[in-house]
């Protein structure tokens, strides 16, 4: 810690254009930031529990305590301390409410009594509970955990005296997918469904086979049996991405399958009145990026009806009206999260664009909702100069609910934030992006000007507080951050005009956002920066590699090489179907075509790189390459290693500050071409 405070004084000392007074943004301040999230509106409508996110100091960990706020704005906390307390749900008539935390040592269930206010764990889990649902007579709780299995080693060392102490056995590994970002490297065992009593006690695990039965799980309104979503085919690492709806019986287990489709289907939620089911899932076309759509069948069966075949966006976040006669969901739309409700004869109503914030990073779009029996919603609201709060929307009033950052952000001068569109110069596609600026920002003065990419690549940034840009904006650069050529939330064409294809235009779109700044005038031409993580890692090496106007660069936990990506990232059998036309020693040419490495000679800008060294998604050893390629092109580099981070830096707040430090100090220590 002593380290990166040491270190921001030294960025806000050397900056040309920093603010001179101490009431902008500091890497210190990261640990300030509060944001809600999972709100869950009580039955009766009149107040809402939300999970109130906050950033410990001490522990370098984001923690989360369960508040709860009237339609008034009043806040109540429901528990407290050092805690991680999250999935908050209600019971049916609103007097129980089930979450978990790790308050007592382990992950476990939790109720909390409306009328006592009290609350206590009810099970004594060995593994961490997931997708807490409730069933509809409210005398039990389904939940997934992930189940140990036992396979013992193929080999075992004889001669070993008692008491000697030899090295740690090595580990056999011959599963399909062995390791996840940010779990490691997977034990033996699968994700089974348990039931367990509302008043709590010993849970019952009610699926066995070899097979991972996670997601959102939804009960039928006998409370007989449990919908949910899995890939039970005996070949699933070879189809990563066709999973189907089955129905669980509650007394003896027996499984029912209730789709069949080349394709995901998942998120099953029943309607209230039990006839109905709707779910989410699209046919596989093997495109990396497909629309998600919303279905809806009887609960018996028959034939399922696609109820977003006109909406060229992708669901999430489904939901039912209390009268089973609609259904709310949101969707992103030209970086902006929509929520609308939709009749079962097919009319949608927009009801917000205002949702988002709960990337506090980054400005990623996404956001979560929740509706009440009378249709009034609750939503994180999206705002560029404030992480994530609640917003309350009936049809008579718009009430902002909270402001969880007025004590840390009021008093600050925040850059300010302006959307803008530009022409595409390879065809007639608008692309949009936003622009911060520094605060006290002089429209006469030249500043310079840091391009930053969003990861994915199909994904979107939004109009959101990101404490990333902001951390840049005061520190006197002007930021420009765009939706190029496969981002989402444009429609199904925009995303799959990368597909096989991967980078190409979406570096054209880049360089003339970076052009559209310029021709406002107050962008010093010779101090042109970029960096971006992940998929705008991946871009800003391949910007690099292509063209020279950048002063320094800084590629985050970057893909360069798509040939060893392929076969040490942990996703590798969905990223070669997907992804790519086939294995990489059968299409060699087309894989090294689109790898940054490839281009490493034409490469003069200084360059640094930044990855977490248990970076499983973009393993670090595509940074070494890259770090060892450069080296030997004699181009000046450097190797920022983060210990122990997975592919999201961010996860610990210190490793935020860590790597905006680190961007700022190579970008300040390369000031021109010169």
């Amino acid at each position: 810690m002593k380290k990166l405070l040491t270190l921001s004084l030294l960025l806000s000392a050397t900056s040309v254009y920093a603010n001179a007074s101490d009431n902008t943004l500091k890497l210190e301040d990261v640990f300030q930031l509060e944001y809600a999230s999972q709100p869950a509106v009580h039955p009766d409508g009149g107040y809402t529990v939300f999970v109130r996110n906050y950033m410990d100091i001490m522990s370098d960990r984001r923690l989360g305590n369960l508040w709860r706020v009237d339609n008034k704005g009043e806040l109540r906390p429901l528990t407290g301390g050092e805690a991680n307390d999250h999935s908050p749900t209600w019971s049916p008539d609103g007097k129980t409410l089930a979450f978990v935390s790790n308050r007592s040592g382990s992950n476990q269930i939790h109720l909390y009594w409306a009328d006592s206010r009290d609350d206590a764990p009810v099970t004594r889990l060995t593994g961490s509970p997931s997708n807490l649902t409730w069933s509809p007579d409210g005398k039990w709780l389904a939940f997934t955990m992930f189940t140990p299995g036992s396979k013992p080693a193929p080999v075992s060392l004889p001669g070993k005296p008692q008491g000697a102490e030899w090295a740690q056995p090595a580990r056999y590994i011959d599963k399909d997918n062995y390791r996840f970002d940010g779990a490691g490297y997977a034990p033996e065992g699968y994700t089974q469904i348990y039931l367990v009593p509302a008043s709590g006690g010993t849970p019952r695990q009610l699926t066995h086979d070899d097979f991972h039965h996670g997601g959102e799980l939804t009960w039928t309104g006998d409370s007989k049996h449990i919908i949910f979503s899995a890939n039970r085919r005996a070949n699933a690492f070879e189809q990563p991405n066709n999973s189907e709806l089955y129905q669980l019986a509650v007394a003896d287990g027996a499984i029912k399958q209730l789709t069949d489709r080349n394709g995901p289907d998942r998120s099953p939620q029943v309607s209230p009145d039990g006839k109905k089911i709707a779910w989410l899932g699209y046919d596989d076309e093997r495109m990396s990026y497909q629309l998600t759509q919303l279905y809806v069948m009887d609960i018996n069966g028959g034939t399922p009806k696609l109820m977003t075949s006109e909406l060229d966006y992708s669901v999430d976040s489904v939901k039912w009206s209390a009268d089973s006669r609609g259904l709310y969901y949101s969707y992103d739309r030209e970086g902006k999260g929509h929520i609308a409700y939709q009749n079962l004869s097919g009319k949608r109503r927009v009801l917000t664009d205002s949702m988002g914030g709960l990337t506090y990073t980054r400005p990623y779009s996404g956001g979560s909702f929740d509706v009440s029996k009378d249709g009034d919603l609750v939503f994180t609201m999206a705002s560029p100069y404030r992480p994530a709060d609640l917003m309350l929307q009936t049809s008579k009033l718009k009430r902002k609910l909270t402001a969880l950052n007025e004590d840390a952000l009021a008093h600050k001068e925040l850059g300010r934030i302006e959307e803008i569109w530009y022409d595409s110069s390879h065809d007639d596609y608008k692309i949009q992006g936003w622009i911060a600026y520094p605060p006290n920002f002089d429209p006469t003065k030249k500043y310079p000007l840091i391009l930053e990419i969003h990861g994915g690549p199909h994904t979107a940034y939004a109009g959101s507080f990101a404490a990333e840009i902001q951390l840049m904006a005061a520190q006197g650069y002007v930021v420009l951050y765009t939706n190029p050529r496969g981002s989402t939330s444009y429609g199904e064409k925009f995303a799959q005009e990368i597909h096989h294809n991967y980078p190409s235009n979406d570096y054209t779109d880049l360089m003339d956002g970076v052009d559209a700044v310029i021709e406002k005038g107050f962008v010093d031409e010779d101090r042109l920066y970029v960096t971006g993580g992940s998929g705008g890692g991946v871009l800003t090496a391949w910007i690099v590699g292509h063209t020279d106007r950048f002063t320094a660069a800084v590629v985050a936990k970057p893909v360069i090489n798509w040939y060893s990506f392929v076969l040490t990232a942990d996703a590798y059998n969905y990223f070669t179907k997907y992804w790519f036309p086939g294995v990489p020693w059968e299409h060699q040419e087309h894989y090294m075509k689109y790898s940054p490495i490839s281009y490493v000679g034409n490469v003069k800008t200084p360059t640094m790189l930044l990855t977490g060294e248990a970076d499983y998604r973009t393993p670090i050893s595509e940074t070494e390459q890259y770090y060892q390629a450069l080296k030997l092109a004699g181009v000046e580099t450097a190797m920022v290693r983060i210990p122990d981070a997975p592919h999201g830096i961010a996860g610990r707040p210190s490793n935020l500050m860590s790597k905006v430090a680190y961007i700022l100090h190579w970008f300040d220590n390369h000031k021109s071409n010169e």
